[in-house]
């Protein structure tokens, strides 16, 4: 694979990432090229020796999601770690998938019911002092507020748990990077 070869695939793995982090990476594996050729080493050797650019892309991007997900964490920090992670292979998604979906579905089918039970207990609290409920109009006030109490205790612990499962996430994602790593640096070339 040439010099232009490699840039031309890692570039183009490296789409959606800020521009000026894309610009740093990609001058980082230029320079790669430009000191192996004053090393005397060919195009094709410098580019077998960095890897597959796609694949090294797609590392990048999720460490960078991560990087981004430990500074911001905001939902748009956290949906660009959890899909860089899931960009980092099918092998991964196939292990992973049937893991984390359930989680995550079971996560966001409790933070909707407690938007339904909050919501339910403000209606409650609002229409049953004037329909007239058993009890009365303080039993139904009193009625609604528990159920959006009840409600607000799950939509924040369910919070709470999402950001732990993205920290997981981004977790396995640096742990999956820090493995591959070595296979993707430069070794030195052995003389016999």
């Amino acid at each position: 694979m040439t010099r232009a070869e490699f840039m031309a695939r890692l570039r183009q793995g490296l789409v959606g990432l800020p521009m000026s982090t894309a610009a740093e990476i990609a001058a980082d594996y230029d320079l790669h090229f430009t000191d192996g050729a004053a090393a005397g080493r060919s195009e094709a050797e410098i580019a077998a020796a960095l890897g597959d650019p796609s694949r090294l892309a797609r590392e990048l991007r999720a460490e960078a999601g991560a990087r981004r997900w430990s500074q911001e964490q905001n939902p748009s920090a956290a949906a660009g770690a959890v899909f860089g992670l899931l960009g980092l292979g099918a092998l991964d998604i196939i292990i992973i998938l049937p893991l984390v979906l359930p989680i995550f579905g079971t996560v966001l089918a409790f933070l909707v019911t407690g938007i339904i039970v909050f919501v339910t207990g403000g209606i409650i609290a609002v229409v049953v002092p004037f329909v007239g409920g058993p009890g009365g109009p303080i039993a139904g006030v009193l009625l609604g507020v528990g159920l959006m109490g009840l409600g607000l205790f799950m939509g924040g612990l369910m919070a709470i748990l999402t950001k732990w499962l993205i920290d997981a996430t981004v977790w396995y994602a640096r742990l999956h990077y820090r493995v591959l790593k070595p296979a993707l640096e430069p070794q030195p070339a052995y003389q016999a």
